[in-house]
């Protein structure tokens, strides 16, 4: 990964076109050839990026932008589209590459682990006659939380996460597009669990026909008693 702090300008030309004032910014470079720029505020979002497959090219300014005190130009292009970007640099105060090696992926908090284990243990929450096949079915595009079976003997697949948002959603459709293709398999029923899932994402797992179930955490783990509990 390479790090460059530097005034510059910002041009971006496709689907749509931004501009970028003449700023210090954080430029990131990455080895999958895609590009951000960083403000100091935003918080994790840069202000505009390129996403890999890209391609940069180093040009030198004419004389015009040389006159205007551009040192070097970075041409930024997407591989399967037309968009630009076009970093115009002015000033470099630092410029570091660091090899950070091959990243081991995202790895589950405790708790969402814990909340996979636990529902496994207390598959009936799902509902009556429910049993477990097996925690983490692994499909062509990842694993599935839990694998089930109703009380009809039919499979369920069962997303879980701590908060649940539209992309949980998002997930666990793709999951069962694929799953569904199993003859040994479909059909296949999809679950949405989480402590606490966003409205919208309730309304879209609804609108595709995935049921959504509200897990609470400390009953599942014998510290509350959710039966004595006024609210």
């Amino acid at each position: 990964m390479r790090l460059v702090i530097a005034t510059c300008s910002v041009d971006y030309a496709g689907r749509l076109s931004a501009h970028l004032p003449l700023a210090k910014r954080l430029l990131m470079l990455k080895s999958d050839g895609s590009i951000l720029v960083h403000s100091d505020g935003g918080s994790y979002k840069p202000l505009n990026w390129m996403s890999p497959p890209c391609s940069i090219t180093v040009q030198e300014p004419d004389a015009d932008q040389a006159e205007a005190g551009i040192t070097e130009l970075w041409k930024v292009t997407q591989k399967k589209t037309d968009d630009v970007l076009v970093v115009s640099l002015y000033d470099i105060e630092h410029d570091s590459a660091h090899e950070l090696g091959i990243d081991p992926g995202l790895v589950k908090d405790g708790v969402e682990a814990h909340l996979q284990k636990l529902l496994a243990e207390q598959i009936e929450l799902l509902g009556d006659g429910h049993t477990l096949v097996r925690r983490e079915y692994m499909t062509a595009i990842g694993p599935v939380d839990i694998l089930a079976r109703d009380s009809a003997g039919a499979s369920v697949a069962v997303e879980i996460k701590r908060r649940g948002d539209i992309d949980g959603v998002e997930q666990l459709t793709r999951y069962l597009e694929l799953m569904n293709r199993d003859p040994h398999l479909a059909p296949v029923q999809g679950v949405f669990a989480a402590q606490e899932i966003k409205p919208q994402a309730r309304t879209l797992a609804l609108d595709r026909g995935i049921r959504c179930v509200t897990l609470d955490y400390d009953a599942m783990r014998g510290l509350d008693d959710a039966d004595s509990r006024l609210f």
